[in-house]
């Protein structure tokens, strides 16, 4: 470049400046260096209004970079969460008889009663109740006819889609269903309520005691080796 091209370029750069722009947008359209058009641009004066305009053009710019960040790191987050669920599935892979037996025996531990007067396992997930139901009927010879269900809901969802759900999932006749407890929403309540069950809570019942009996002596068995 010759000393006039030189000159005329120097010119185009302080003329930008003074129009506001920055030191970002004068280097990527006269194609220059940053300290080159520092040294340019150093005694150009701003407005205050322009300085103003350059900082927020500055913080939005910060602000977009914070959130593209931010989105790439969540990407990354289910992409990460995605193969270790599915690395998970493949460990577990095919349970044989007796897997299932133990994994229905610690499910029944953390969440079915264990009051003297017959069995009752409580879950909101459809998947967990249908594990029982198969597991009663496999480790318990129950079938259908000794179960019963009941449900808990709120009072602003749909009391008949629920029940039409939980026999759907479970096999159990409609007349076999306990009378449904509904849960009074606490209007002046602070607490938020993160998880929404729209088929509520449903228990499945089964009047045994000596089953009862006999799944707590296969809890303690388990819990010896603790």
């Amino acid at each position: 470049m010759g000393y006039y091209g030189k000159i005329e370029l120097k010119q185009k750069a302080q003329e930008m400046r003074k129009r506001g722009k920055s030191y970002n947008e004068i280097m990527k359209v006269l194609k220059l260096s940053k300290s080159t058009v520092s040294d340019w641009c150093k005694d150009v004066e701003l407005t205050k209004q322009q300085k103003y305009n350059l900082y927020q053009s500055k913080r939005r710019g910060a602000l977009k970079g914070s959130y593209i960040a931010a989105q790439n790191k969540k990407s990354r987050r289910k992409i990460a969460t995605e193969q270790l669920f599915v690395q998970g599935v493949q460990e577990i892979g095919t349970m044989n008889r007796r897997e299932r037996f133990i994994a229905g025996i610690m499910l029944y531990a953390s969440e079915g009663t264990k009051i003297d007067k017959g069995c009752c396992f409580s879950n909101s997930d459809p998947k967990m109740i249908k594990f029982m139901v198969k597991w009663f009927k496999e480790f318990g010879a129950v079938n259908n006819d000794r179960m019963r269900g009941a449900i808990w809901l709120h009072e602003n969802l749909n009391e008949k889609e629920a029940k039409n759900f939980w026999a759907s999932v479970t096999k159990i006749p409609l007349d076999h269903f306990y009378k449904t407890y509904i849960a009074k929403d606490k209007i002046k309540s602070k607490k938020i309520r993160k998880n929404k069950h729209n088929y509520g809570v449903f228990s499945l019942y089964i009047n045994d005691i000596s089953l009862l009996r006999k799944i707590m002596g296969w809890i303690d068995g388990v819990l010896r080796y603790a």
